[in-house]
């Protein structure tokens, strides 16, 4: 009987739950019409073409709905279509590294699904893959698999071409997808930026599916000659899924660069493991839409920063995944970039003076009440070498350049598999403390940061940016506290023997 009742439950519990994601899944496409005019119109258009008002504004462009192809899919990589819980679950989280958001917060999970009937109406879409994902049986994450990923990722190029050896997308072609536009290779160490999660399973698909309408192509392609077997696809994952990186990950509530004092010099290059004992701290970059001409399409996102100084000079180092080693002139570099190639370039920002309270200049180059010094390295050419110069700002377009050897300031940039490495510095104080802030143990300074990538024809206003953060020398523990923490240990413990004396005298004297 007991065996019955269960047995109903689980029949009435399944029968649920498949009716409901059924009913669901339906959609009702004149809702899905009006959720889309109101929440999806400004960048896949009126027509779903991905040409909507906002389209030319961002990167990767907007979806084409009428192609009816979808980037992330877990159908069968020759089947025609995706599966409808691969466009909810775009629709529901969102593409990260994109500009398409999320929408569970603001749309209902029918709701959802009537934008995705009518998307689907777009290129008249109907059914549901035949063909699905064979995922065969999943491989866990070992050191050994990682390893024969690792060898799998680079054999003949197959992942590397474009990924780069150590997978930063350091292409060595440029690309494109179907429609022409220019498109990036992923960084996989930057795993918030995957369009699908860093999940093995999610990237095990990727490799499996390809990425439709892009130079992604299938490992599961039986007319490929880079084809991978199920095993095979499994290593890479994981391998692709252990590039992460752990110390570089932006915590928002790290808001300061502790500079630690050493009592042994300071590093001679941006590549001395010296670097490794300073903390990082890791920034997002965000693009300058602010002053013209505004720019909407950066290809850095992130930067890290970490600070040494001594007696008499701070170092600061900057460390930040670039694609390309941009130099003009170099016919490898200018066959990568895009329209135009200029110089990769960074700039530290510091206020002329360190302010008495919690108000800091403008961060977008200071303005005329509290200007601002700008650091700035650029890369090079094939006829120059990499520079380093000083800005004295007032603003964005008020910028007056100055030697930096008059302020003492020098700078070294390295360049390895997919990242720029540049150490800038410069004493402590210096003679022009009325152009030039003066660094003071335990203050916090205001520094933010600003990047350009040549090879996205990065110059000028066009560039990246962060905020203003904070900046802490932290004073050295010399062996005055500790000192002075033995003279308090010994006043008081010398009280205390004094009143356990005269507390014993009394006592004797009371029992006289």
């Amino acid at each position: 009987m007991m065996k019955t009742l269960l047995a109903a439950i689980t029949a009435f519990v399944f029968l649920g739950i498949s009716n409901g994601a059924t009913l669901a899944a339906a959609g009702d496409v004149e809702k899905g019409e009006v959720i889309y005019a109101e929440r999806c119109l400004q960048c896949h258009g009126e027509e779903g073409d991905g040409l909507g008002p906002a389209a030319e504004r961002l990167n990767p462009p907007p979806r084409d709905f009428t192609l009816g192809l979808y980037k992330i899919k877990s159908s069968a990589f020759d089947a025609d279509l995706p599966n409808d819980e691969d466009l909810f679950r775009m629709v529901r989280d969102g593409m990260p590294g994109t500009a398409m958001p999320g929408w569970s917060d603001l749309l209902s999970e029918q709701e959802m699904w009537d934008v995705i009937a009518y998307i689907k109406s777009f290129a008249e879409l109907e059914g549901e893959p035949e063909a699905q994902l064979d995922y065969g049986t999943q491989i866990e994450s070992s050191p050994e698999s990682i390893a024969r990923g690792k060898e799998l990722f680079n054999a003949d190029d197959r992942c590397s071409e474009c990924h780069g050896i150590a997978g930063r997308g350091d292409a060595v072609k440029k690309l494109k997808n179907d429609n022409g536009e220019r498109t990036w290779p992923r960084n996989l160490t930057n795993a918030w930026t995957f369009r699908a999660s860093n999940d093995p399973r999610d990237i095990f698909a990727r490799i499996s599916v390809g990425i439709p309408t892009t130079q992604m192509p299938s490992f599961a392609d039986p007319k490929s000659k880079k084809k991978l077997t199920v095993e095979e696809r499994w290593h890479v994952s994981n391998y692709v899924a252990s590039l992460a990186k752990g110390e570089k990950v932006v915590r928002p509530e790290n808001t300061v660069i502790q500079a630690a004092r050493t009592a042994s010099e300071l590093p001679s290059s941006p590549d001395d493991p010296a670097w490794q004992t300073a903390p990082p701290s890791t920034f997002f970059l965000v693009p300058q839409i602010i002053a013209k001409e505004r720019f909407f399409k950066p290809a850095n996102d992130t930067v890290t920063v970490r600070a040494l100084y001594s007696a008499e000079k701070i170092a600061i180092h900057l460390e930040w995944d670039d694609r390309t080693k941009s130099i003009p002139g170099d016919e490898t570099a200018k066959a990568i970039a895009d329209e135009e190639l200029n110089e990769d370039a960074i700039a530290v920002q510091f206020p002329v003076t360190i302010p008495a309270g919690m108000e800091k200049p403008y961060f977008l180059m200071g303005d005329a009440a509290k200007p601002v010094n700008l650091w700035r390295w650029s890369s090079g050419t094939t006829d120059k070498p990499e520079s380093i110069a000083i800005l004295d700002a007032k603003g964005i377009a008020d910028q007056q350049p100055r030697d930096a050897n008059d302020a003492g300031l020098t700078a070294k940039g390295s360049y390895k598999a997919g990242t720029w490495r540049v150490m800038m510095t410069r004493s402590l104080r210096t003679e022009t403390a009325d152009k030039d802030l003066q660094f003071e143990e335990g203050r916090f300074i205001p520094i933010a940061f600003f990047a350009w990538d040549g090879s996205n024809s990065e110059a000028g206003t066009q560039h990246s940016m962060t905020t203003w953060y904070w900046l802490l020398l932290k004073p050295a523990t010399g062996s005055r506290p500790l000192f002075f923490a033995i003279i308090v240990t010994l006043v008081v413990g010398g009280v205390l023997a004094w009143w356990g004396r005269s507390a014993a005298a009394r006592n004797r004297e009371t029992a006289s």
